[in-house]
């Protein structure tokens, strides 16, 4: 699953507009990307459309942090935001813990999530997750477990 999948499934589950969309990447102040609704919809075309734009770590890292902005509010002590390096890298653990936040999910609605997509988990191997990537017990997510994440979401959303 690349960024540009992630992007449309999250958008299909949340029923955003493009107009909409396009807004979540600037709602987060330390958001350097600045997105109009053509480059948005070029993000959206398949793989094999001609006016295809692959979407970066960068952008659907401000499009997650513009929703947890939407769904929860800005935080009124958050400490001074920094630019992200052009090296960063979002990894898919790092993507479910981003809408963990902005849906401010326990540990019952992430596993509930996730078995109404169609994987189930006990509740040391959903923490796994969460994990710092030095620990001993940390497991990366899989593009399944973030599929049928999105696709349980897309049910409770869409319900």
């Amino acid at each position: 699953m690349n960024n540009n999948d992630i992007l449309r499934r999250i958008r299909f589950a949340f029923d955003f507009s493009d107009p909409q969309a396009v807004k979540l990447f600037s709602l987060d102040p330390a958001s350097s990307v600045a997105m109009t609704k053509d480059d948005f919809v070029r993000r959206l075309a398949k793989d094999e459309d001609p006016d295809f734009v692959a979407c970066t770590d960068i952008e659907l890292c401000a499009f997650l942090d513009g929703l947890i902005v939407h769904k929860r509010g800005l935080r009124d002590n958050a400490p001074p935001a920094t630019a992200k390096p052009t090296n960063f890298h979002l990894t898919k653990n790092d993507i479910l813990k981003k809408l963990r936040i902005a849906l401010a999910y326990r540990e019952e609605d992430m596993l509930e999530t996730l078995a109404e997509g169609g994987t189930d988990m006990s509740k040391s191997e959903l923490g796994a997750l969460f994990r710092n990537p030095s620990h001993k017990h940390y497991r990366a997510c899989g593009n399944q477990v973030l599929r049928n994440f999105i696709k349980g979401l897309t049910t409770r959303q869409r319900a």
